[in-house]
């Protein structure tokens, strides 16, 4: 059998098309979620926030319509004294679970820590 000779004017083939790899999708995986909010509570309650912070945010990747990390993610950061995480957090657990039993409590603390930035952002002004 003989090679094919191939003419110096045919073009060359194209190059194979690369698909750049995509980041994973995260998983719906509730029991994951459970567990890392399990772990995020015993690091709360050790008083180790960013540890706690970490766990709820995976949680939160394992399944993002569950409210509750986002309400434990919003207590981890009122206890570091981040009031503006702390706030926006709150703000997202109402917005998936706006009935939740605790609403009007975590809307009471979401006023509470609007008014301690605000008393603050007033004895420091910026510059």
């Amino acid at each position: 059998m003989r090679a094919q000779q191939i003419s110096p004017s045919t073009p060359p083939p194209p190059p194979p098309a690369e698909t750049p790899p995509t980041p994973p999708e995260p998983a719906f995986d509730p029991f994951h979620a459970e567990k890392s909010i399990e772990i995020g509570a015993f690091y709360l309650k050790k008083g180790n926030y960013d540890a706690a912070i970490d766990r709820f945010t995976d949680a939160t990747h394992f399944q993002p319509t569950l409210a509750r990390p986002w309400r434990l993610i919003g207590e981890a950061y009122e206890k570091k004294h981040d009031n503006v995480s702390a706030i926006e957090s709150y703000k997202k657990y109402l917005e998936i679970l706006p009935r939740a039993a605790d609403a009007a409590t975590v809307k009471k603390r979401i006023a509470a820590l609007q008014a301690k930035e605000a008393q603050q952002a007033s004895k420091h002004p910026a510059h």
